[in-house]
C-alpha cells in the first residue's frame, strides 16, 4: 500500500480536472493494479471496476482517486485507493456467495462534488438503472492519518461530548437509513480501535464522500474514515504527502476491513 500511495500522491501527484494528464495516468495505474479491471466511461470521467463474481446480491467497496485542486492527496484519498486495490487482490481468488465489486471513482472533489458528475453518482445510477441489488457499499475515505496527541480530534456539532478527543481511531459513519449495515460492519471490525455513528446527513462530514451518491438511490452505504478534516492538519493542502501516512495503522485498518467484507459477502 505504501507503494500505491507513493505512486499516486508522489510520482503522479495532483490528479483532477485541472491536471488531465496526471488524472489519466492515475486511472491507468489503478487499472493495472487491480487483478482484473473494466472501465465505466462517462461524460466527465472514468471509473475503474474489479468484480469478483458471486450471486445477484452485490457488495461494493470503493474509493475516489482524484485529489482536490492544489493537493497531491496522499490521505485524501490515495489511502482509500490503496486499501481498495489491496482488498481486491486479497479477494480476487475467492468465491464469495455475494458478488464483490471494488471500484475507484472519479470526480469526488470540487467542482463535481455533490453533483451527478461525481463518478460514484454515475456508478450508483447505472446500478439503479440496471435494477441491480446492492446490499452494501463501503466508501473508503481518507484512512491513513492517525495521531496519539492529546486533543488532536475535533468534531462538528456537539459530537465532541460523545466521541474520543485523540485521533487514533477509524470511524464508521452512515446516515440514519443505513444503521443496520453500520452495525454489521462494526461488529465484524476487530483489528483496530473504531467508533461509529448513524447520523443525520445534515451534520458536517456525514455525507462528504461517495456514500452520498449511493444514498441518493436508496442503497445502504457506510463511510470508513480517519475523519480527515477534523484531524489531519494537512487535509486539502499541498502538504498531504505520502510521508505523512501511518502505514502500519493503515494496514491494521485494511485487515479489519477484510473481515468486514468477508462477513458482508458471505
Amino acid at each position: 500500500m505504501r507503494e500505491i500511495v507513493e505512486t499516486l500522491a508522489g510520482a503522479i501527484g495532483e490528479r483532477n480536472v485541472t491536471r488531465p494528464r496526471a488524472y489519466a495516468e492515475a486511472a491507468a495505474f489503478i487499472e493495472q493494479s487491480f487483478p482484473s479491471a473494466s472501465r465505466q466511461t462517462f461524460e466527465h470521467g472514468v471509473n475503474i471496476e474489479c468484480e469478483v463474481r458471486g450471486n445477484l446480491e452485490i457488495v461494493i467497496v470503493g474509493a475516489h482517486y482524484d485529489s482536490v485542486i492544489g493537493s497531491p492527496g496522499a490521505d485524501d484519498n490515495a489511502t482509500g485507493v490503496a486499501a481498495t486495490i489491496s482488498l481486491a487482490n486479497r479477494f480476487a481468488r475467492l468465491k464469495p456467495a455475494r458478488t464483490l465489486r471494488f471500484v475507484a471513482f472519479a470526480n469526488e472533489e470540487p467542482p463535481h462534488f455533490g453533483t451527478p458528475a461525481m463518478g460514484s453518482f454515475q456508478y450508483a445510477q447505472r446500478c439503479h438503472d440496471r435494477g441491480e441489488k446492492i446490499v452494501a457499499m463501503l466508501s473508503l475515505e481518507s484512512i491513513g492519518y492517525f495521531t496519539d496527541a492529546p486533543k488532536s480530534q475535533t468534531y462538528p456539532a456537539m459530537l465532541d461530548f460523545i466521541y474520543p478527543s485523540v485521533g487514533n481511531f477509524v470511524a464508521f459513519v452512515s446516515n440514519l437509513q443505513s444503521w443496520r449495515l453500520l452495525r454489521r460492519c462494526v461488529r465484524s471490525f476487530k483489528s483496530f480501535p473504531a467508533v461509529s455513528g448513524a447520523l443525520p446527513e445534515m451534520i458536517a462530514g456525514v455525507a462528504w464522500s461517495d456514500q452520498w451518491a449511493f444514498w441518493r438511490f436508496g442503497y445502504p452505504a457506510v463511510m470508513v474514515t480517519d475523519t480527515a478534516p477534523f484531524r489531519n492538519p494537512y487535509y486539502h493542502t499541498s502538504l498531504d504527502k505520502p510521508e505523512t501516512i501511518d502505514y502500519a495503522r493503515l494496514a491494521q485498518v485494511v485487515d479489519g476491513l477484510a473481515a468486514v467484507i468477508e462477513r458482508l459477502c458471505s
